[in-house]
């Protein structure tokens, strides 16, 4: 029996047999913990393995939830990571730097087919990039930094496939929550997934970036957009400087089920407090009032998320009365929003910019609402608490700098 992407990965990195259910020792090519659970993994460490030196072309710390420290805890946490770094010759991707994840992925540490496992729930967000991310708890990632090998349950795989050709303007985002409107969090949870049809095939690594990136809200391990041409290698080339060449599932792959989702004229959609799963389109929310907007995280905080949001904004000045925060994934981003102009016309129309990083995606960074603060967002999560207070609306970058130009809820056609 052939395998799928998933077991391909793992297999390239595992001794045992590789199948659905089975029980792996994997070795890891990535490890790493970023300023929230990262100074837990340091205690663990020196609590169970001493002065031993994590291998430090494999070992790595990211600091983007609260970036530059803006609290005492977070000070503390990133200094305490810090000086386990120095002390073992450690990289440490620090606050000037962004997401972790997206980090990995330009400087090519999380090519295609590598194994990474890091403290950030949304690791497998690298299935963009053809690697199998994975986010592990402090003892876990303790013990990785120690062996570089973890022991992994091999999930089942789930084929995901677009048929048609949604409306134009409809986003990655849109098909994300095409995603949980028709699946929840049922349908994939506990497996892998690999999302095919015309729908994926063009995508960019941005494009990829955000569909990939809310397999956590959809309860699956990772996900992979599996279809890609020589646009997509050509570009992630020029990003990392090295060739793409990603696994591609076997012809007589086992499936634990293949889905077919009709994504035929698809609409922008939006997901209304408080779950990512409680989908509408766009227009059946037209006119909801709102104070905030916000765009970027690690599921819409690249170059092409902000550039689409600009297109809109050009010449325009955001609702007064209303924030628009934007924050660039990473440091990289920034360079090329300044680079274009966008970042000046995203400033032009009375944007709050933000340094690179998760923004007020993670509770402690920059940007977070208050109690009956109404925000639509382009982040992944909006269950109470996430991004602060306030209820939080889910949607595309295009969508929420729409809204943040009318002051409500709004389509990119509704923009005079």
């Amino acid at each position: 029996m052939g395998q799928t992407i998933l077991e391909k990965i793992i297999q390239a990195h595992a001794t045992d047999a590789v199948r659905p259910g089975a029980v792996v020792w994997m070795d890891l090519d990535v490890r790493s913990a970023r300023d929230f659970g990262g100074p837990n993994v340091v205690k663990h460490y020196e609590r169970e393995y001493g002065e031993a030196r994590p291998d430090p072309e494999h070992t790595f710390f990211t600091f983007d939830l609260c970036a530059p420290a803006c609290s005492l805890k977070y000070a503390d946490n990133q200094q305490l990571c810090r000086d386990f770094a120095r002390k073992h010759g450690l990289t440490v991707f620090d606050v000037d730097r962004g997401v972790g994840s997206h980090v990995l992925i330009e400087e090519g540490l999380a090519g295609a087919n590598t194994t990474v496992v890091g403290t950030d729930s949304h690791m497998n967000i690298l299935g963009a990039a053809g690697s199998f991310g994975q986010g592990m708890g402090d003892v876990d990632i303790a013990f990785a930094f120690r062996t570089g090998r973890t022991w992994f349950e091999v999930p089942s795989t789930i084929k995901v496939i677009f048929k048609g050709r949604p409306a134009a303007g409809t986003s990655a985002k849109d098909l994300a929550l095409f995603v949980l409107q028709k699946l929840g969090t049922r349908d994939l949870a506990n497996a892998a997934v690999e999302f095919e049809g015309e729908a994926v095939r063009g995508l960019t690594l941005s494009g990829r970036i955000t569909l990939c990136s809310m397999i956590t809200e959809m309860a699956g391990i990772i996900g992979f957009a599996s279809q890609h041409g020589q646009a997509l290698k050509d570009e992630m080339k020029a990003l990392t400087g090295r060739d793409f060449e990603p696994f591609q599932a076997d012809k007589n792959a086992s499936y634990e089920r293949v889905i077919e989702l009709d994504a035929s004229g698809l609409p922008p959609l939006i997901a209304e407090p408080p779950s990512p799963s409680h989908v509408r389109e766009v227009r059946e929310l037209r006119g909801t009032r709102i104070d905030s907007a916000f765009i970027g995280s690690c599921t819409n905080g690249r170059a092409e998320d902000f550039a689409a949001a600009a297109r809109l904004l050009d010449g325009r000045k955001v609702k007064p009365g209303v924030m628009l925060k934007v924050v660039p994934a990473t440091r990289r981003v920034y360079d090329e929003l300044l680079r274009r102009g966008i970042l000046q016309t995203l400033f032009d129309a009375g944007a709050i910019v933000i340094n690179a990083g998760c923004g007020g995606c993670a509770e402690g960074h920059a940007g977070l609402t208050g109690k009956g603060e109404v925000q639509v967002s382009t982040g992944n999560r909006n269950f109470p608490g996430k991004q602060g207070k306030g209820p939080t609306y889910l949607a595309s970058p295009e969508v929420v700098a729409a809204s943040a130009l009318e002051g409500a809820i709004a389509l990119p056609e509704d923009v005079r």
